[in-house]
């Protein structure tokens, strides 16, 4: 060993030694910092600011972290405060237009640095008038310069044009921070530039698709209303019909149905931009997910499954057109995420009702189809009252089990339909051998 490599395991020995008895070498707690989020608009953006309120009481002067809510004298001035030390504008410095809504205090808890009071503070960036948003600067030191360590980071989590809609995160697009050389805050400069309307487009058709591969209620209520399929009414009782082009027919009928009324909920609340009481929506959509069960047991409107399936899919498409209330999109950006969303939506919808017919045709042949029908319209029912109590205020196991069924949907109707189509191909084979047989044996 050379005398140099001894130097240098020396030296490093002596360095572990003094990290091991010395606690300041390392912070004790990772640095809070300030989460600035941006929900992009057409004409303006609007920010939450995510304070922690320690450092925020150090850096202003104003109490806030030791009282468990804001006077109106702190509201004022924060405010005031926040309005001094937020400076968006282009470019080449011409500034932008700030609004600051009503502050309040929360709690947050992050894995890094535990538990803590934070202060959210809204906001509206308004640019000038002829000016593109999407590249300007963002100058904020509200914390940052009086508190050196801290930091702010910036994120994106809105943006139609880029195709960030219904983002359960937020995209980070820089951090603002101390220059240590020149003891200022740098302004970041954001750039949005890319994206464009049919980045906005794609972004809703995937939206809708994931929303009804998510909404167990929606496609529960049309598979109970597909049973039928099979099924013909005599005496108040259902009975095996396996006759494949009726059954075709009348899953085109009941899911064209479902599609027109639910489509023109959405559009005309939607575009209209009425604002539908949430719980009552729901809770009638649970409704008749209960009635759809109740029907797949005994036929309480046989050989009408279409007309019911328009008249409940406009129920359906009031509850879809708050997933795009939430947006706060433009009207030209609205009526694109419609269609856009709509088409998502039946697209998804029209594959797993093509998987379910594999199925439903080869449960139409064997004795377990009632056991099994009735089975699984008894588990639809008990959902539907769940989701039912849940959604008028009485909250349940069931409703909270029955949510996670959406995931666990897609994967059920592919393994039943590769069982089904893989039988029926079997049977047919068996067919032709016996068939095959009986002819040789007759030679």
């Amino acid at each position: 060993m050379t005398r140099m490599l001894r130097r240098v395991i020396v030296a490093l020995g002596c360095a572990l030694i003094v990290l091991l008895h010395n606690p300041i070498a390392a912070p004790a707690h990772p640095m809070r910092a300030t989460s600035v989020v941006l929900d992009v608009g057409e004409t303006v953006i609007a920010a939450e600011f995510s304070i922690p309120a320690a450092d925020f009481a150090e850096a202003s002067g104003i109490d806030v972290d030791l009282r468990p809510r804001l006077s109106s004298e702190n509201s004022v001035a924060i405010t005031n405060y926040m309005r001094d030390h937020l400076r968006p504008a282009t470019p080449d410095g011409v500034p932008w237009t700030v609004h600051i809504d009503d502050p309040r205090l929360d709690y947050t808890n992050r894995a890094a640095t535990g538990s803590y009071k934070e202060l959210v503070v809204p906001a509206v960036l308004t640019p000038p008038a002829n000016v593109d948003m999407r590249r300007f600067v963002l100058g904020y030191d509200a914390v940052v310069r009086e508190v050196a360590t801290h930091i702010a980071i910036v994120s994106v989590r809105q943006d139609w044009r880029a195709g960030r809609v219904g983002a359960d995160e937020a995209k980070q697009v820089g951090v603002i921070r101390m220059d240590a050389d020149s003891m200022t805050v740098p302004s970041l400069l954001v750039d949005l530039t890319e994206g464009g309307a049919w980045r906005g487009f794609l972004a809703m058709v995937e939206l809708g698709g994931h929303h009804i591969l998510e909404g167990a209620d929606h496609l529960l209520f049309l598979f109970t209303l597909l049973l039928p399929a099979v099924l013909i009414a005599r005496s108040g009782r259902w009975h095996p019909d396996n006759r494949g082009r009726r059954a075709v027919r009348h899953i085109l009928a009941v899911t064209i149905a479902f599609t027109v009324g639910h489509s023109v909920a959405l559009v005309v609340s939607a575009l209209s931009r009425v604002e539908l009481p949430a719980r009552p929506i729901e809770t009638l959509i649970a409704v008749t997910i209960l009635i759809g069960g109740a029907h797949a047991i005994r036929p309480l409107f046989p050989g009408r499954e279409a007309l019911v399936a328009g008249l409940f899919g406009l129920v359906h498409g009031m509850a879809f057109s708050f997933t795009l209330a939430e947006l706060n999109l433009s009207t030209g950006q609205l009526a694109l995420s419609v269609l856009g969303f709509n088409l998502g939506i039946e697209a998804v919808q029209l594959l797993l009702v093509a998987l379910a017919l594999p199925p439903l045709l080869v449960l139409a042949t064997t004795r377990a189809q009632p056991f099994l029908r009735v089975g699984g319209a008894l588990l639809v029912i008990v959902a539907a009252l769940g989701w039912a109590c849940d959604r008028i205020g009485f909250a349940n196991p069931i409703a909270v089990a029955a949510d996670q069924v959406g995931a666990v949907i897609l994967p059920i109707v592919i393994t039943s339909s590769i069982l089904a189509v893989t039988l029926s191909v079997v049977r047919a084979l068996r067919q032709r051998i016996s068939i095959t047989a009986v002819g040789v044996a007759d030679s």
